[in-house]
């Protein structure tokens, strides 16, 4: 089975929803590709990194304490300690080209090692995942060449693939992340929890029972 997961590395939603697939995937018993494709809630976040409670307030223009206490306590529940008075808001689409670089140059695995070090270095360490330190330590998580894969983001490399892929997106419907879409066809969107996803998991097994995702082709991310 093949799972494509539309994502943001700055969404607490996100990582909430990758700890409970990551869940649900230990109580599955089929074979499972997942492939995180890129997606940005805010295009438009600054280069330079400002403090997250800072900017969205300045973007929504409204107190977002009560809503960043909900995020806490639920990420909380899935295993996950945030820290968003630390967070700092800067834009990601360099950490999207190391995603992408790392899911055609070495896998999903890899690309999800690499997602997982991201999102935590933003909502635990309150690390600026523009620094090329924290994109060289995702890299190293990933099992990646540090030295070449930051040449390679200091070059621009992946720029194209990731508008286009992020542009693809919009245009299938995705406005909101995470967005799960299972075998190609079955999405769902939000953070649902452990047990609705591992539920559609096996819906989906039950209607494809000779799919096993295997035969994905993980390099063709920009499709």
């Amino acid at each position: 089975m093949q799972v494509e997961i539309y994502s943001d590395v700055a969404c607490p939603w996100c990582y909430i929803g990758k700890r409970q697939l990551d869940d649900a995937l230990t109580r599955f018993d089929r074979p499972v590709q997942v492939l995180y494709r890129p997606f940005q809630l805010d295009p438009d976040a600054p280069h330079t990194p400002v403090p997250l409670n800072e900017h969205l307030a300045a973007r929504f223009g409204a107190d977002v304490t009560a809503i960043q206490e909900r995020v806490t306590a639920t990420a909380a529940r899935a295993g996950l300690t945030l820290d968003l008075d630390a967070a700092q808001a800067v834009n990601t689409l360099t950490a999207h080209r190391l995603l992408h670089l790392a899911l055609t140059g070495h896998g999903p695995a890899a690309q999800a090692r690499a997602k997982e070090e991201l999102m935590a270095a933003y909502f635990t360490h309150g690390a600026d995942v523009t620094d090329p330190r924290v994109l060289g330590d995702a890299a190293d998580a990933a099992g990646m060449d540090r030295a070449r894969t930051l040449a390679l983001l200091d070059a621009g490399q992946g720029a194209d693939e990731v508008a286009h892929q992020i542009d693809a997106a919009r245009r299938m419907g995705v406005r909101s992340v995470p967005t799960f879409v299972f075998e190609g066809r079955h999405a769902v969107q939000g953070a649902q929890g452990t047990d609705a996803l591992l539920s559609v998991m096996r819906q989906v097994a039950a209607a494809n029972p000779h799919t096993d995702g295997t035969d994905a082709e993980p390099a063709r991310a920009d499709t």
